[in-house]
């Protein structure tokens, strides 16, 4: 039999065939996460491991359903930075994973799941990366998206795996890859099943040590344009990370390290940076939601206006699943949209973004009139008119008479008031706002936008639409210009002050990235 030892954290089995797999199994949690006690077991393990002679190869897998391991945990990070104990507890991680890279015997991690921040920065100390293909396996270092950088070692190791040029592109955008496109940038050695992952992690710890902290493959200097630094958008992260990248190259990996460890505790004090993550709390917050109660799936929906907000809301929802009727005027109008919806559709595709089938099952969710079509089977009907109060006014008379009993009516507008046009309707509570963004595919934030006469359940129904169709949304108040364009407008009003006393608009505009 193998022997078995269990930690709280972590697994640790010794078959008889000299392999030690260590299974990362955090207990009641859906997640692995990386805090202090996980550190320290995980240093326990690697003791274990370099006293044990026996042991002559290393796997490190997941035992979640779908999480390999998330990363560091934001909650200690935040706790570590504002006590003034993140540099010991980045410098712990550092050291660790340095260890087990330095083992003598070869190591593979078998990923299956999310693999992110300090979880990817685990397997690039390992010899091998091995990847299930499932869907649920996504990976990369989106350190960076909160104002951070990856400092235990995804800064200094992966450049030093893939090429200044790949790293850049993997930490400066923050985005986590699929195993097919994880494999296609080098993040992994190879792609099986999750069945298959054991036993192809153990063929390939037969291939002996592989030397990680190896030179830099050939790449571009510093001043080629795919390595140009990033633009300023007031986040200083990827800047930061951009120059580890390209410094530590030319250093050992001890001191890429250090300057890892430098940029990470320098950066989580900024003030940007403890707003982003702010912010990361807020959205993880808002997508959870609050109520408990079951609300009707939406499934059927109608988007009034095919213009440029109207049709590129049609695809969003026809992406994720919900078939819409969309809705104008005219031909010209309609046609004009569809085409709008053909373009991101394939624009999709060509960035691997969704698969054609994907596409044309979304592309057949959609169907366009330019005259009435019977809406009592619709749940949620959006409005998405130009900004005219009177037109929208008009179409509010109508819809309410045509939809069903239990439709949300919705509107579009950005700053427009929803109870005047809640007032023109005889279901005044059923009246929302459901403003969306500018680019709708790439724009995260849904102002559901509540009026004294919007009823508890519209607001609730409105949250439970938004939340399944992949955004983020913010209960706001039927106020003027609601949330996002009150904030906006005070600095609009102060950049046209600034311009007529004249200062450039340049200077102007990089005045209000550096916000």
């Amino acid at each position: 039999m193998p022997a078995t030892l269990t930690g709280s954290m972590i697994q640790r089995e010794i078959g008889k065939d000299g392999l030690c797999i260590l299974t990362f199994d955090r207990p009641e949690s859906a997640a692995n996460i990386f805090d202090a006690p996980t550190l320290k077991e995980l240093n326990e393990h690697v003791d274990a491991i370099e006293s044990d002679s026996e042991i002559r190869g290393l796997i490190i897998t997941s035992a979640k359903k779908s999480i390999f391991i998330a990363g560091a945990d934001l909650k200690t990070l935040l706790k570590q930075a504002r006590g003034g104990k993140l540099r010991q507890f980045i410098s712990d991680g550092q050291r660790i994973f340095n260890r087990l890279a330095a083992l003598k015997i070869p190591s593979c991690a078998a990923i299956h799941g999310a693999c992110a921040g300090g979880g990817y920065e685990l397997t690039l100390a390992c010899d091998y990366r091995i990847a299930s293909d499932d869907p649920a396996t996504r990976i990369g270092l989106p350190e960076t998206t909160l104002g951070l950088i990856p400092a235990w070692g995804g800064a200094t190791r992966l450049p030093r795996l893939i090429g200044a040029e790949r790293a850049a592109k993997v930490i400066l955008t923050g985005k986590l890859y699929s195993a097919e496109e994880a494999l296609e940038l080098g993040l992994v050695d190879e792609i099986v099943s999750r069945e298959q992952l054991l036993d192809a992690a153990r063929e390939r710890l037969g291939q002996g040590k592989r030397k990680v902290e190896g030179g830099a493959p050939a790449t571009p200097g510093a001043g080629s344009p795919a390595l140009a630094p990033p633009s300023r958008d007031g986040n200083p992260a990827p800047a930061r990370a951009f120059s580890v990248i390209i410094t530590g190259l030319s250093k050992s990996v001890d001191d890429s390290l250090a300057m890892e460890l430098d940029a990470i505790v320098e950066l989580s004090g900024s003030e940007a940076t403890q707003n982003l993550i702010r912010n990361f709390f807020l959205a993880e917050h808002y997508k959870k939601g609050t109520s408990k109660a079951p609300v009707e799936k939406v499934v059927h929906a109608a988007v009034v206006g095919a213009g440029v907000m109207g049709s590129a809301i049609a695809q969003w929802l026809s992406s994720r699943g919900v078939t819409v009727i969309l809705r104008d005027v005219g031909r010209e109008q309609l046609d004009y949209g569809l085409a709008a919806i053909e373009k991101t559709y394939t624009d999709a595709v060509k960035r691997g973004l969704m698969s054609e089938e994907k596409a044309k099952e979304g592309r057949a969710r959609i169907v366009a009139s330019a005259v009435p079509i019977e809406l009592r089977d619709v749940q949620v009907v959006i409005e998405a008119a130009s900004e005219k109060l009177d037109v929208k006014k008009a179409i509010f008379r109508e819809l309410s008479a045509e939809a069903g009993s239990k439709a949300i009516l919705a509107t579009n507008t950005s700053a427009l008031p929803i109870g005047q046009l809640a007032a023109v309707t005889t279901i005044p509570d059923r009246i929302v706002g459901l403003h969306f963004f500018n680019p709708v595919s790439r724009m995260k934030l849904v102002e559901v936008v509540v009026a004294d006469e919007s009823s508890d359940e519209t607001r609730g129904r409105a949250l439970a639409f938004v939340r399944p169709i992949k955004k983020l949304p913010v209960v706001v108040r039927d106020r003027p210009g609601h949330l996002v364009t009150r904030v906006l407008f005070p600095y609009l009003l102060h950049a046209v002050e600034l311009f007529e006393s004249g200062i450039g608009t340049q200077e102007i505009d990089l005045a209000l990235v550096d916000l």
